[in-house]
């Protein structure tokens, strides 16, 4: 099973990450109110970011990794894409 992490802008210009093995799915529960606390009321989204892992124990890490960053150093990540 493939695991992504994944960074959405959000409609207020605020960026969210998370992880799933499903994004499609996902993206929908973001988009009617039942994806993250954070994003409940921020939508719509544009996902700006994706890596995929094998493992979710690795992609938690690099979600954690990604969390901890400063918004400049997030933003450098989308746009080295």
């Amino acid at each position: 099973m493939t695991w992504i992490v994944y960074i959405l802008e959000c409609t207020d210009g605020s960026l969210y990450t998370g992880i799933t093995n499903d994004l499609e799915r996902r993206m929908k529960a973001h988009a009617t109110g039942r994806g993250a606390k954070y994003t409940k009321r921020r939508g719509p989204f544009t996902v700006r970011y994706t890596e995929h892992h094998d493992t979710k124990g690795t992609a938690l890490q690099r979600e954690a990794a990604i969390k901890s960053l400063d918004r400049s150093a997030k933003v450098a990540l989308i746009s080295a894409v």
